[in-house]
């Protein structure tokens, strides 16, 4: 069966690191823990029963709950599937940014990442040009290079 946790957003790792000790020290029967990058606050996790699911959130820090209703895997499903949507951005494209500090921004690709998903742009209507790392997934081609 598979349960979800509530968790204090960002401590997603330390909980899932701590659940993972408690789990093998005293040898219940869970199964698999997801921990998934889109659901901020949440672990979903593989477990025998509703019962070996509660006591394994006993006394762990930043767990606030377990959701009453368990899941089938149709509906994890979708969260857990890769996306390949590559985006087509090329060095020299001028891009906007759609979030962040720089939100509305205009700057210029300078390097691309893909293993990090990240690209390194430089802000153009800025007096000092300085070069800012930023998420792929926070930019929108403006102008493709020429």
């Amino acid at each position: 069966m598979i349960f979800v946790y509530r968790v204090t957003a960002g401590q997603e790792k330390v909980v899932t690191d701590v659940l993972k000790n408690k789990i093998t020290k005293d040898r219940l029967p869970i199964y698999a823990i997801a921990l998934l990058e889109d659901m901020r606050g949440y672990l979903i996790l593989e477990a025998e029963d509703e019962v070996v699911a509660r006591q394994a959130a006993m006394k762990i820090p930043h767990i606030k709950g377990v959701l009453s209703k368990s899941m089938g895997i149709e509906e994890i499903a979708p969260l857990i599937e890769t996306r390949t949507t590559k985006l087509q951005i090329a060095k020299g494209d001028v891009v906007e940014l759609v979030s962040g500090p720089f939100k509305g921004e205009k700057a210029k690709i300078i390097k691309i990442d893909e293993s990090k998903d990240e690209v390194t742009v430089e802000l153009l209507e800025v007096a000092v040009p300085i070069p800012v790392t930023i998420k792929i997934n926070i930019v929108k081609i403006y102008k493709k290079a020429e």
